[in-house]
């Protein structure tokens, strides 16, 4: 495949947006990445990603967007009194869920990106996340795509190259751009800013060590071929 001029990548440093830095690295000849602070209980996620961002030799920026954790403190992510959920409520999101972030990231890196001569941003939403965020879905991706170009009359194109994958494949991914011992030892998922293995517990490291575990079976059935 021919690479493409340029691409901007919301990146936060943890394993499905350095997969996605990686992928965009291969793909496009250009590649900058935009980071964001909103008022998360941890830091230390901006330094891991600028240090990746550094050592790939990408253009990383720090944008603040911590209005976001001004408007709504019922996401244990941004709210140190709420106790994080573990697990998926039945009849709802869990508290990990921070209302309109990826619309703002989005929006924000486009504004960003424009001002660069850059029209393709790519981030690492998925379907397949444990729990089903809405805005992770396919459908709000191709909505606020055209929203996007229209409020700014340019071509934008929002890649999702984890949208169909779940945490085996992005492993997989990963391993497939020879970046798998980076993303294994380097990235911070934990919710509780515990970088690689995490704390073990909580719902993304959960996530991770299960997609690993699946992965790492499964790559092992096909070398023993």
């Amino acid at each position: 495949m021919k690479k493409s001029n340029a691409a901007m990548v919301c990146f936060s440093g943890g394993q499905d947006s350095t997969t996605c830095l990686f992928w965009a690295k291969k793909h496009f000849s250009r590649v900058e990445a935009v980071c964001f602070t909103y008022g998360q209980k941890h830091s230390k996620e901006v330094e891991v990603a600028r240090q990746i961002a550094g050592d790939a030799d990408v253009p990383f920026q720090l944008l603040d967007v911590s209005l976001i954790s001004q408007l709504d403190q019922n996401c244990s992510l941004v709210n140190p009194q709420l106790a994080m959920d573990e697990e998926k409520p039945a009849d709802s999101y869990p508290n990990t869920f921070v209302p309109g972030r990826n619309m703002v990231f989005l929006t924000f890196a486009a504004i960003l990106a424009r001002s660069k001569g850059i029209f393709d941003l790519v981030t690492g939403v998925s379907e397949a996340d444990f729990s089903g965020y809405p805005d992770c879905r396919d459908t709000f991706i191709r909505s606020l795509n055209v929203t996007l170009n229209l409020a700014m009359d340019e071509q934008f194109v929002i890649h999702t190259p984890l949208m169909n994958r779940d945490k085996s494949e992005v492993w997989e991914l990963s391993d497939q751009l020879g970046v798998f011992d980076l993303v294994r030892t380097r990235t911070l998922t934990c919710y509780n800013g515990i970088i690689a293995d995490g704390c073990g517990h909580c719902p993304a490291c959960k996530l991770r060590k299960h997609g690993l575990e699946e992965y790492l079976k499964r790559r092992g059935l096909k070398d023993n071929r």
